[in-house]
């Protein structure tokens, strides 16, 4: 069924009131009587005439006024969507270029010094494929916010285990925990069972734990819990890191934002993981939001319907 429009929308409500007024005024002529009774004077049924004129050309006015309305309305969702779009493609223009440039840079020089040193080549060579790789995740990325922007309905949902998914990230990403001496407690419940898509729900997680591996800072603890309800799961991703600023906090799921854009590059983000965990969050009818933690850090609070 079609969805109707603000304007016809406003047009069907003040219609709707006139109909119900002309009814109310024919049937009992006058709101204090209790039955149904014929006109007795000619005034009445001139009041009655000029009442239907009123909203026959008061409905000509509402309905132009309406369509108007509509056009106006479209008029600036398409001018607002094209304004993200140009902002969108200038954003992957600027992430692309930095990778490309540094990979051309690399072996450029070593195609022009076919004598350089062997440890200065390998050193070269590792560098351009550190930048092929953050490259192809970024792409990545894009494809995966594309397919959800675009072919959302094309996601298959299925019977999906949260819980066997988030222990499988917790495995993935030992080494790196490891190494930056963090601990990571999942507190998740066994068998949180949804109606949702695999691969997404993963994004979900790995994103969050990626962002606070590379972000929260070295030695500290990362905190995963959940509570259900009658049709939903409440999840809480929290840490005890570094944090974020509040006046950053609203803005941190838009696309490519950045807090610390030269810290950001430097570790190989791509600036659209968060954008990715808020959209599979939304497609999975729940929702998310972000604040810093008590002590210090970061708490994400998400829901996700079973």
């Amino acid at each position: 069924m079609k969805k109707l429009s603000e304007g016809r929308k406003m047009f069907a409500s003040v219609m709707v009131v006139f109909v119900v007024y002309a009814l109310i005024f024919i049937l009992f002529e006058d709101y204090d009587r209790k039955f149904l009774q014929p006109f007795d004077e000619v005034s009445d049924w001139h009041l009655l005439l000029f009442s239907l004129v009123v909203m026959v050309g008061l409905s000509f006015l509402l309905h132009r006024y309406a369509r108007r309305m509509d056009e106006r309305i479209s008029r600036e969702q398409a001018a607002k969507e094209n304004q993200m779009r140009r902002e969108l493609t200038q954003n992957i223009a600027h992430e692309l270029k930095t990778p490309v440039a540094s990979i051309l840079g690399y072996t450029d020089t070593i195609l022009d010094d076919p004598q350089m040193n062997p440890l200065t080549q390998r050193q070269f060579i590792e560098r351009a494929n550190a930048q092929a790789h953050r490259l192809t995740a970024l792409l990545q990325d894009i494809s995966t916010l594309n397919r959800m922007d675009y072919a959302a309905h094309q996601l298959t949902m299925e019977r999906t285990d949260v819980s066997i998914i988030v222990s499988d990230i917790v495995q993935e990403t030992s080494i790196a925990l490891e190494k930056r001496r963090m601990t990571l407690r999942n507190s998740l419940p066994q068998s949180i069972i949804i109606q949702g898509n695999p691969s997404l729900v993963y994004s979900i997680f790995r994103n969050l734990i990626d962002n606070a591996i590379n972000y929260a800072g070295e030695g500290t603890t990362i905190d995963i819990c959940a509570e259900q309800t009658d049709d939903e799961w409440a999840f809480r991703f929290s840490d005890n890191g570094v944090g974020i600023a509040p006046e950053h906090l609203p803005r941190i799921f838009e696309r490519f934002y950045r807090i610390d854009k030269s810290r950001s590059r430097s570790i190989g983000g791509t600036g659209l993981g968060l954008a990715i965990v808020k959209n599979a969050v939304l497609l999975h009818g729940g929702s998310i939001t972000a604040r810093c933690a008590e002590g210090g850090g970061v708490c994400f609070e998400f829901t996700l319907k079973k």
